[in-house]
């Protein structure tokens, strides 16, 4: 449906270019829309019309209604509210293929050894010093949101993983900050 709009919004883009009166190539144009248009699609457009929802089948007849004018301007209403790119319509290019071809391969070579960092990283508590414990459980309650019983059983039962999907920085304070109360915690 999308491209059908988008055909008549080109149709009417053609019309108005031509000048504000009609002309015998305005008219042709406007012919020439229409006829490209086959019955066919417009008979399965009313029948899958008349098989849905409705509201949809408003819709679906409100739109159909419309003149080339119109439809102009509810496509680009469209896309401007839904924030939708313009896609170029059109067939590929007609220049050579071979020097695309071997082009690819040498950009595969050089994307292979160029692997994509991690960004987002787990925290595990791996174990922790007798006498600090305390202070950990401490921390630990206060950093995941833990009642006090909960942050002791989750303290007591380590090594187990405290966050996932940390960011770098975030996950360096954390391990700065749980080292200097006596805690070993690993980035993975």
């Amino acid at each position: 449906m999308s491209r059908s709009i988008i055909f008549a919004a080109r149709c009417c883009a053609r019309t108005l270019h031509t000048s504000s009166r009609p002309t015998p190539r305005a008219s042709l144009a406007i012919t020439q829309c229409q006829r490209r248009a086959p019955a066919r699609r417009r008979e399965s457009t009313a029948a899958a019309a008349s098989s849905t929802n409705p509201k949809i089948s408003t819709i679906v007849d409100q739109i159909s209604q419309l003149t080339l004018l119109e439809t102009a301007d509810l496509v680009s209403n469209l896309k401007s509210r839904l924030n939708i790119p313009d896609i170029p319509m059109g067939g590929f290019s007609t220049g050579p293929a071979a020097p695309a071809a071997a082009a690819a391969p040498v950009e595969e070579e050089e994307a292979a050894p160029a692997a994509q960092e991690k960004t987002l990283f787990a925290l595990t508590l791996k174990s922790f010093d007798a006498g600090a414990k305390p202070k950990v459980i401490k921390e630990i309650k206060s950093m995941l949101g833990l009642s006090l019983v909960d942050s002791k059983k989750f303290v007591e039962s380590a090594p187990k993983q405290m966050k996932d999907s940390v960011a770098k920085e975030e996950c360096e304070k954390i391990i700065e900050t749980m080292k200097g109360l006596g805690a070993v915690v690993t980035m993975e």
